[in-house]
């Protein structure tokens, strides 16, 4: 009897966890390769430049995003983070204020950023953009074998990698990414989805492996608003594709745009009865880049400095903190974090990985 008490209190343990928190819902952003120096400082004056920055127009993007303050500066490129984030909920990485955020793989590029973000933890096997389909299994993979949460599990992103990333095949959840068209069957013939479906067939691509993000925020959009998930990866491209082209000027448009995105996902969840005040948002970055007149355009293994990030989170169980001062968090505790604010322990599952992140939770 002494056994099966305590069996059963260990299945309620997670439930009990969750009792406590309002969190019912997560929604995982990430905007590709965007730095932290911008998130914190706003733009740099010295890449608003024909050279090294590659701007077009100097004249124009400094009206945009030049403020001699910092405070103006920052939130002239990010006014949601500025306006809501740093006054709600909470934002990690920024070194000026003492705090560091960082990667803990020593590649410092995409899969294996995704790979630590998704499972908490570094397997140096990962080691290319082109490495098949994760061997690992993922926190979104996890959550989804959990009948609470089966069915209610995706990933929309710009990239195609992520059908790898999340191993699509073995995963059983949604995963839409690339140039594919996002909607099919019965759904392609409804009119919004049809129309986007086309904007996907007929845009001309930048890029053959990343779609662009306006189309697939219109996706993601769709995909809460109708198939209503618990928990979502928004995974969107054009702040690191900018980068690798050497155009510091549609970096800060592309910042600019994602933070918009974020806001109208918010405004989105705030007005649909099955998220409003339910709904956790993290935000992050895969990975950062390097500093300087150069460095600025790469990331990897030989580029110092990107392996810093950040990190923000805003819902109903997050302190309204703002920017923390002092500590340490790195990338591989945002799985167990995931799962914490949805009350299931990650940790016992993949013991490798970092553990939650207590300052997205109420403070005791």
């Amino acid at each position: 009897m002494t056994r099966v008490l305590l069996l059963v209190l260990g299945c309620l343990a997670p439930l009990v966890a969750q009792a406590q928190l309002k969190t019912r819902n997560v929604v995982l952003i990430v905007t590709d390769g965007l730095r932290w120096q911008e998130v914190f400082r706003g733009a740099e004056r010295a890449l608003i430049s024909q050279k090294p920055g590659g701007v077009r127009d100097t004249a124009l993007t400094r009206k945009a995003f030049w403020r001699d303050d910092l405070n103006e500066r920052r939130a002239a490129l990010l006014p949601f983070f500025w306006s809501t984030i740093a006054r709600e909920g909470v934002l990690l990485g920024n070194q000026d204020a003492g705090h560091r955020a960082s990667i803990t793989n020593t590649m410092k590029f995409s899969y294996p950023g995704y790979n630590e973000i998704f499972t908490g933890w570094f397997d140096p096997r990962i080691d290319s953009n082109d490495y098949p389909p994760n061997p690992n299994v993922t926190v979104f993979e996890w959550l989804a074998r959990d009948p609470a949460f089966k069915g209610r599990v995706g990933a929309i992103a710009t990239w195609d990698a992520f059908r790898r990333i999340f191993n699509k095949g073995r995963a059983g959840i949604d995963v839409i990414d690339g140039w594919d068209p996002p909607f099919t069957g019965a759904e392609a013939r409804e009119p919004r989805k049809a129309v986007i479906n086309e904007f996907y067939r007929t845009t001309t691509r930048m890029w053959e492996n990343n779609a662009v993000d306006s189309h697939m925020h219109m996706v993601a959009t769709e995909y809460l608003r109708t198939r209503k998930p618990r928990l979502l990866f928004v995974g969107y491209g054009e702040t690191d594709e900018w980068a690798h082209n050497g155009n510091y000027d549609l970096i800060l448009q592309s910042a600019h745009r994602v933070d918009g995105y974020i806001a109208d996902l918010w405004r989105l969840v705030q007005s649909m009865p099955e998220y409003r005040g339910t709904t956790t948002f993290i935000i992050t970055t895969d990975h950062g880049r390097g500093d300087g007149s150069a460095a600025w355009r790469d990331h990897g293994q030989d580029v110092q400095g990107a392996e810093h990030i950040w990190m923000a989170i805003l819902g109903p169980d997050t302190p309204a903190r703002g920017v923390v001062t002092t500590g340490i968090a790195t990338q591989s505790q945002i799985a167990a974090t995931i799962a914490a604010l949805l009350g299931r322990d990650y940790t016992s599952f993949a013991p490798r990985a970092g553990r939650r992140l207590d300052d997205v939770f109420p403070q005791r």
